[in-house]
């Protein structure tokens, strides 16, 4: 994937895409995005009850879902619905609301809710707006937000318009040789995948400087076009951990894609500088990953 196609660039044929390139509408949807993310964190983190319980499990019994989560996406659906009633929206708690705009806002409530659970303070609302089918291998990222509730970082980005952290320009994302990049990764929550994936890093860590697991793949993402991390990786990601952050690496100048030229979606993501992303990648695929 090319770094200045965006991720899922193929979504969209040109005459579309040409209708979307309007600064001022890139810029208006990227600013909704930010309100509302923001709203939301606020949400989680001024009304998190001491007592906070996990409402529900998902793919296993150690991956949960909050009352708080939940909330915020309720939060997220109605702010939406009443600024842009014919968007659609995918959410990781409520699923597909199909829209008539041809857009869908795609959203994270609270991505690390285990982060949440133990108030480590490594969580965030991610809020993009894509085109096309929802789907990261086809759609084309238009604008979103990245919001740490704990921190109050913001991250946004408008395709074409660049990434920001609380304003500031970002980029461009640097590529050191892989055996000097500190990587991110992120596990799945099954046994067996898990299983899977520690072995993958194992072999990684004696050929990169080291690894982090940060638990927030929003968060991993803006890191790398941060300057905080080199690069990062992971499989198993649904397109509501990506959707924003992906944005927010490929508007800084970074590449995202899976492995052997494939996008990057629930397979395989690699984010990093273009030619640490081939690297990391090459050695991924050559893993097993």
């Amino acid at each position: 994937m090319s770094t200045d196609a965006g991720p899922g660039a193929g979504g969209a044929d040109p005459g579309e895409l040409a209708e979307l390139a309007d600064p001022g509408e890139l810029a208006g949807l990227a600013g909704l995005a930010e309100a509302v993310a923001r709203a939301a964190g606020d949400l989680v983190r001024d009304q998190r009850p001491d007592d906070l319980g996990v409402a529900a499990t998902k793919s296993s019994a150690t991956d949960v879902v909050t009352a708080m989560d939940t909330a915020a996406e309720e939060l997220v659906r109605r702010e939406l619905a009443r600024a842009r009633p014919d968007d659609g929206l995918l959410g990781e708690e409520g699923g597909l609301r199909p829209g008539r705009s041809g857009l869908t806002w795609v959203v994270d409530p609270i991505d690390g809710t285990v982060n949440y659970l133990y108030r480590i303070p490594a969580y965030a609302v991610s809020l993009a707006v894509v085109s096309g089918d929802p789907h990261p291998a086809r759609w084309t990222a238009l604008a979103g937000c990245v919001h740490n509730p704990a921190t109050g970082e913001t991250w946004t980005a408008a395709r074409g318009a660049g990434a920001r952290l609380d304003g500031r320009l970002l980029g461009p994302v640097l590529a050191p040789p892989l055996e000097r990049a500190l990587v991110g990764t992120g596990f799945g929550y099954t046994a067996s995948r898990r299983a899977e994936q520690a072995a993958v890093v194992a072999a990684l860590l004696p050929r990169v400087r080291d690894v982090r697991r940060i638990g927030s793949s929003a968060l991993d993402l803006c890191a790398v076009a941060s300057g905080r991390l080199d690069a990062y990786y992971e499989r198993g990601l649904n397109p509501w951990d990506l959707a924003a952050g992906a944005l927010v690496v490929t508007e800084a100048g970074g590449a995202v894609t899976g492995l052997r030229g494939a996008p990057a979606d629930e397979r395989m993501l690699v984010a990093a500088a273009p030619g640490l992303a081939d690297a990391l990648g090459a050695e991924l695929a050559a893993l097993g990953a």
